[in-house]
């Protein structure tokens, strides 16, 4: 390869509004988690992690872990083939049936990842309706803006959770048109959550279709972990639920739920679920074993939100700001680039706790936070001392404060 080609990357590279990504590496320690080990290179020896999207723990769940050891043994590996050529096994039928009936829908489907499970599905539903036009959130996740620009669709962008301004679009939009709305129940960066009932009843009015990401939400919200959707009994409002295996149910993979015409045409269709080999059926088994714990018990949920609530009340006392108090997400609000990655330094090295600075373009510039994720594995002394810690760091990195009755 030619240097003029190498220096057109790195060019590229330093451009960049977020600067060079770097990644630490990490030994989650099963059984002891949120303790994980580092690698050589940094000073923080063992460390505590505040960021994973593990909320429940259940990546290391007993069930879980066995359920998955019992189908290496048995089946091997890997899946040996995508879905349609030889790589469908049984635990992959037994978990779409779970899903399923978890969601109270007609079928679902798996894909290899909540990315792929949007950009596949949103790339058929929205496709191949002719003259479709969708309805997105200006916050959406970029595997729904992917999956909505495969489709081809004509798109009409509705500021975040501003039901009015999805009015005015759908108002204006041709009434004969096939028309599809496509919104999160619970926003990974804001930790905010969408206003499900008037997407809903504003789909219905306008005769649209409705699609819903809760991937921050299953496993953790509503009845069995349903979902924010089922919490607030709207769960038939939404044609399409769309959900991952990676974050509550602490595995890998993506769904979607829905009725059986829908979900046969994605099937039929999504070149992200036919052109990739199938999850491992050891995946598919841990993932089993996870939703139906979560169906059946309450405890983790309940330890979520106690410690996510514990650090709203904590962090308001100190007035550092954060965005939203109305999930288990709490973004600290720091605004600047520079100073988001300090304070994610002197954490790590100080105090050996882990949470990733969020920059561009994954927040827009001058939006930047600490992504925080208190979990279910996080004892209320840990929330404590996380908090102490972070105190520290803001108060020696002179960052404002804002008054207790302007948070969450």
């Amino acid at each position: 390869m030619t240097t003029q080609y190498l220096d057109l990357f790195s060019r590229l590279v330093e451009g960049s509004d977020g600067g060079k990504r770097e990644f630490l590496e990490i030994g989650r320690l099963a059984g002891k988690f949120p303790a994980a080990s580092v690698s050589a290179g940094t000073d923080a020896g063992s460390i505590s992690v505040w960021c994973s999207n593990d909320y429940l723990g259940m990546g290391q769940h007993p069930a879980v872990l066995q359920a998955m050891k019992t189908a290496v043994d048995k089946y091997g590996a890997g899946s040996g083939g995508s879905r349609n050529i030889g790589g469908t096994n049984h635990y992959h039928v037994l978990l779409e049936k779970e899903l399923a009936a978890l969601h109270g829908k007609d079928d679902a489907l798996l894909f290899t990842s909540g990315y792929t499970a949007n950009d596949g599905a949103l790339s058929v539903i929205a496709g191949r309706m002719e003259g479709c036009l969708v309805f997105s959130d200006a916050l959406n996740h970029a595997s729904i803006i992917d999956g909505l620009r495969h489709s081809g669709a004509q798109k009409r962008i509705f500021r975040h959770n501003d039901t009015a301004h999805l009015e005015e679009l759908l108002a204006a939009a041709d009434p004969d048109a096939p028309k599809l709305v496509v919104a999160e129940s619970v926003y990974s960066m804001n930790g905010d959550i969408a206003p499900l009932a008037e997407l809903a009843d504003l789909a219905k009015r306008y005769g649209a279709m409705t699609y819903l990401d809760e991937v921050h939400a299953v496993g953790m919200y509503g009845p069995e972990g349903a979902g924010i959707a089922a919490r607030e009994g709207l769960a038939e409002e939404f044609t399409v639920i769309m959900g991952t295996l990676a974050k509550g149910y602490g595995t890998t993979g993506g769904y979607i739920a829905g009725p059986t015409e829908v979900i046969e045409a994605v099937r039929m269709f999504a070149r992200s679920f036919i052109f990739t080999t199938a999850l491992p059926p050891a995946v598919a088994a841990g993932a089993l074993a996870a939703v139906r714990h979560l169906r059946s018990a309450e405890d983790e949920r309940e330890r979520l939100w106690k410690s996510a609530s514990l650090m709203h009340q904590l962090l308001k006392e100190r007035c550092i700001p954060f965005i939203s108090d109305l999930t288990h997400i709490v973004s600290v609000l720091v605004r600047d680039e520079a100073l988001c990655k300090h304070m994610s330094a002197r954490l790590l090295d100080d105090h050996g706790i882990y949470v990733q600075a969020i920059n561009a373009p994954s927040v827009r510039v001058g939006e930047e936070i600490l992504r925080v994720a208190p979990g279910a594995v996080h004892s209320a002394e840990e929330v404590r001392g996380f908090v102490d810690a972070l105190d520290r760091v803001w108060e020696e990195s002179g960052a404002a404060r804002v008054p207790e009755a302007a948070q969450g």
